[in-house]
């Protein structure tokens, strides 16, 4: 039993990342995080407000109704990007992942299919709030 966890600790730690994503994300900011006058919560206010978001897309609410009432970043919050070292598509509007919040693209690049991850606030990798992240291709 104990060589299945250590099995499988190898294989999640060896798991190779994609190398281009597409995620939809709603962002939770709060006063002073992006430069938009709309955004008057504390930051109090957007750690509450983040966690119940986050609980509705866990527990299968529409995630593009939620990115669309919710989030404060522009709708629809659809990102496309590149892993490190490869080339970014600009055909399809596709982004460097060394260009994106850091939290942001680590979560992005982590997530399967489908799977829903939350990337906490933080002043240094993720410095405009919150990111409650979808991962769609």
């Amino acid at each position: 039993m104990e060589y299945l966890g250590v099995f499988l600790f190898l294989f999640i730690a060896c798991k190779k990342e994609p190398d281009h994503v597409t995620v939809q994300h709603i962002l939770i900011a709060f006063k002073g995080s992006i430069p938009k006058d709309s955004v008057r919560r504390t930051q109090f206010e957007a750690e509450l407000l983040v966690k119940e978001i986050f609980m509705r897309a866990k527990e299968g609410q529409d995630f593009d109704k939620l990115v669309k009432n919710f989030s404060d970043d522009q709708y629809p919050g659809i990102y496309r990007m590149s892993n490190f070292n490869v080339e970014p598509d600009e055909s399809e509007g596709e982004y460097p992942r060394s260009k994106m919040v850091e939290a942001f693209g680590d979560l992005s690049f982590r997530l399967s299919v489908d799977q829903i991850g939350l990337a906490k606030y933080d002043p240094e990798t993720c410095k405009y709030g919150w990111h409650i992240i979808k991962r769609i291709e």
